[in-house]
């Protein structure tokens, strides 16, 4: 058999079966999926050579210690060893409901793949191949203001409904390769990491919604959106122009052309929006600029790392800013909801409260019983030290998911 890398076993030729008992398991092309069966008995090895590859930042992991020690407490070891060590990083397979899937579902099954969400009281619907060719740019033209129908799902989309998000998720660290673009055909997967789905699955989008996604590149929040349901409009905001390109490309690679016509693209300050678009959507989602703590840990030089960290100080303002704009965007009645993907208090509950303390009827969701309790088998939370916020944190093998912060917010008037 070809087509799988295993650290220490590159050139290997391996069987029909085949258990790892160190580092991450490397799948280089689906076509041979069906092939390998891994069983979750991964051990941790700080001497990795896939680890080796990545030098962290000692001056980051200086400030980290110091603060995450105090903010997290105990927490903060097996946070610290899972972090260190991208070897034991899981990755998530969100599945492409417009293409055809063929038997990728049944191969990722055979590779100890199950599904990251509980099963729905109905079945899902099959996927058909949708049209892909002449796929349009989304649009950059001034948002519109009148209704959006979404496409006839009987001619243009498989019928949805709010369940229709597929994830599978491994407990092993097997990681398959990035789908490449082939013209004319739609990516059949994204991976990502699980927690990055929980703001989604907050932001509870139901057909119709007008919903903006106010910081959205690269597009893994905007396209789980669109496989959870058919919104009315999808407005995907970035301000940076480069990350604005890419992800009009995720977009392009992912949505058939048909359902383009729902999305607008602008590269834009979200911080406007509160003025320029006030009370125009029924659901807003903020997935804040924040310090990366996966990133930032192997920022290249220290002197990059000291940089990163004086910008730090400034991220709580630009996040406040934001989060009010989102509110003021949002209708009498609509939600919005707020996430990073840091440890950081001060990127996190500091920020919520602070915009609950300047914005007068605003209300704060509890998420413990939503979501929290029906996905703590796949999830670490923190112990909740504000209880509307949820704070996922990679804290052992199994659950090495996050850093993510979220926090649902309704606006009453």
């Amino acid at each position: 058999m070809h087509c799988i890398a295993c650290r220490s076993l590159l050139c290997a030729s391996l069987g029909k079966k085949a258990t790892f008992n160190l580092g991450t398991v490397r799948v280089r092309s689906t076509k041979c999926l069906s092939d390998l069966q891994v069983k979750s008995s991964y051990k941790v090895n700080e001497k990795s050579p896939l680890t080796n590859r990545r030098k962290v930042c000692q001056r980051v992991l200086e400030h980290f210690d110091t603060q995450y020690a105090e903010e997290l407490g105990s927490l903060w070891t097996s946070v610290r060893s899972v972090l260190l060590n991208p070897d034991c990083w899981q990755h998530g397979v969100m599945l492409n409901r417009f293409t055809d899937l063929g038997d990728l579902r049944m191969r990722l099954k055979e590779l100890g793949y199950t599904s990251l969400l509980p099963p729905n009281d109905h079945e899902r619907p099959s996927t058909h191949t949708l049209p892909q060719s002449d796929h349009k740019r989304p649009s950059t033209h001034t948002l519109p203001q009148g209704d959006h129908d979404c496409p006839s799902t009987h001619t243009l989309l498989p019928q949805v409904s709010a369940g229709s998000l597929e994830c599978v998720v491994q407990r092993a660290p097997v990681r398959l390769p990035a789908p490449r673009h082939e013209r004319g055909r739609l990516k059949p997967y994204f991976l990502l990491n699980a927690a990055s789905l929980l703001p989604v699955l907050a932001l509870a989008v139901t057909e119709g919604d007008r919903v903006m996604d106010m910081c959205s590149a690269p597009g893994g929040k905007a396209l789980a959106i669109l496989q959870t349901t058919c919104p009315g409009l999808l407005h995907c905001n970035e301000v940076d122009k480069h990350r604005c390109d890419w992800l009009s490309k995720t977009l392009e690679s992912y949505v058939p052309a048909p359902l383009m016509e729902t999305l607008q693209l602008t590269n834009q300050d979200g911080r406007d929006f509160g003025h320029t678009h006030q009370g125009m959507y029924d659901k807003v989602l903020v997935d804040t600029p924040c310090s990366n703590d996966r990133s930032w840990l192997f920022t290249p030089s220290v002197q990059k790392g000291e940089l990163w960290l004086k910008e730090r100080q400034k991220l709580p303002q630009l996040q406040v800013q934001l989060l009010c704009s989102a509110l003021a965007a949002v209708r009498p009645g609509g939600v919005v909801v707020y996430s990073t993907c840091t440890l950081s208090r001060a990127e996190n509950h500091a920020v919520v409260e602070a915009v609950l303390a300047t914005c007068p009827g605003v209300e704060p969701e509890d998420l413990q019983e939503e979501l929290a309790n029906q996905l703590s088998e796949h999830f670490t939370f923190a112990p909740p030290l504000w209880p509307p916020g949820l704070l996922v944190v990679p804290e052992r093998l199994g659950h090495t998911w996050g850093p993510m912060y979220l926090s649902r917010l309704r606006r009453r008037s």
